[in-house]
């Protein structure tokens, strides 16, 4: 009822930048908090942005200055603006969000999704 589909990932050079974008779709109501977060190999998931329905925003330390998270609420969409890229950003990245949707008997109820994953390369 509810799918997330992110694109915009790819390789890039070291300094570069690229923007990831996550759009929302189905029966949604509302959409609580929208989340960026990233998993590098043999590392743990990092949540690395985030944005609620009343406009907080949270980033990580690790890309705070470099990283943001603008959202189209009218597309239910949100982005993660990367630049001054590292290798050590690489990872995959993901969305997810925290949200309400309408059942198929017209019921609100709360989900959490999670979009496929798109993979950020940051060459050296």
């Amino acid at each position: 009822q509810v799918q997330l589909v992110e694109s915009g990932g790819g390789l890039v050079q070291a300094g570069g930048s690229l923007r990831l974008s996550c759009a929302a779709s189905g029966r949604i109501f509302s959409i609580n908090v929208m989340n960026w977060y990233r998993q590098a190999p043999v590392k743990q998931r990092e949540l690395v942005a985030s944005i609620t329905s009343g406009g907080s925003i949270n980033y990580a330390d690790s890309v705070k200055g470099r990283f943001t998270i603008p959202r189209d609420n009218a597309k239910n969409t949100v982005y993660l603006q990367m630049s001054s890229l590292k290798p050590e950003d690489t990872a995959v990245y993901s969305c997810n969000a925290a949200l309400i949707y309408i059942t198929d008997t017209y019921r609100r109820r709360q989900g959490d999704y999670w979009g496929q994953g798109t993979q950020v390369t940051v060459s050296s």
